[in-house]
């Protein structure tokens, strides 16, 4: 397969100057930010989303300016965890998006920003016979094109908040080339940590530095009075850390307040941060900010 390099010409369509311009554009954005961080893990349905935003709020809280960009294009959430609605429009101007506020000024960039009605489906193409090439092509241009078009500015932290599987890493490894590290995240149930385990070797084979391994809800805490209980059963996911040399970055057990917006409009985290789940979450985080 031939790239553009190899080029002879470009029938005067400057596609060679178009590549070079967007690449560019996307280097300029992420050079204004310090340090760039995907959470993820193989499996969906372990809360890496509501994890992802209450670990953004947990950073603000310590003095951080922080952005989140939802790159799981096909099944985005993280504008409805920060409260940001359909009647919030794009502001686009001649230096390109303007970025989404969230709760406690988290700057927000998501697919479901772009949709019409809070239920309208992500649809790449109309033609039921389109091959998954085609359709993976077009998720990782527009997924360049929602980091490099989006005005971040000056941010501490971008958090990206993945898909589920591990292929998706490749993407923002490419667009990101000095990604500080992947959080991976998974929940004590042995199917999760089945999954997980192959996006870990996945990483390691890639050589993208893995910040460490969060095991959420690990077991729940009641909201009334802090007591934990047994949530998943399964294997000890400390000991997944330790076979495959990796950080544990500590356990969060599950408070059913977690994944709703208070009557403030404030994430979890900031209502609750001296409850049981709270603090694990601060843990967390300072585990991350030792890490990088």
């Amino acid at each position: 397969m031939k790239t553009y390099d190899d080029l002879a010409g470009d029938g005067g369509s400057n596609i060679v100057g178009q590549v070079q311009a967007l690449g560019e554009k996307l280097r300029s954005r992420l050079d204004r930010i310090k340090h760039k961080i995907a959470l993820m893990s193989g499996k969906g349905g372990v809360g890496k989303s509501s994890l992802t935003a209450n670990v953004a709020a947990c950073l603000v809280d310590r003095g951080h300016t922080v952005g989140i960009l939802d790159a799981d294009l096909n099944g985005p959430s993280i504008c409805h965890l920060l409260g940001l609605t359909h009647t919030q429009k794009l502001v686009i101007d001649e230096n390109g998006v303007q970025p989404g506020t969230g709760a406690h000024g988290i700057k927000l960039m998501s697919m479901d920003m772009l949709l019409s009605s809070p239920d309208s489906p992500i649809m790449w193409t109309d033609e039921p016979e389109a091959n998954a090439t085609w359709v993976s092509t077009m998720e990782s241009t527009a997924l360049r094109e929602l980091i490099a078009d989006t005005q971040w500015g000056d941010l501490d932290f971008l958090l990206i908040d993945m898909p589920p599987g591990s292929d998706r890493i490749d993407n923002i490894r490419g667009l990101i080339p000095e990604l500080a590290g992947v959080v991976e995240i998974t929940i004590p149930s042995p199917l999760s940590q089945h999954i997980v385990t192959k996006s870990i070797t996945k990483n390691n084979k890639m050589k993208v530095p893995i910040i460490g391994l969060v095991e959420n809800m690990a077991g729940y805490t009641c909201p009334h009075c802090d007591k934990e209980g047994p949530l998943f059963e399964g294997e000890d996911v400390h000991e997944l850390a330790m076979k495959k040399n990796i950080p544990y970055l500590g356990k969060i057990p599950f408070d059913p307040r977690i994944g709703q917006r208070t009557d403030s409009g404030s994430l979890y985290y900031m209502e609750h941060k001296g409850s049981v789940t709270g603090k694990a979450i601060g843990s967390v985080v300072d585990q991350i900010l030792k890490a990088i």
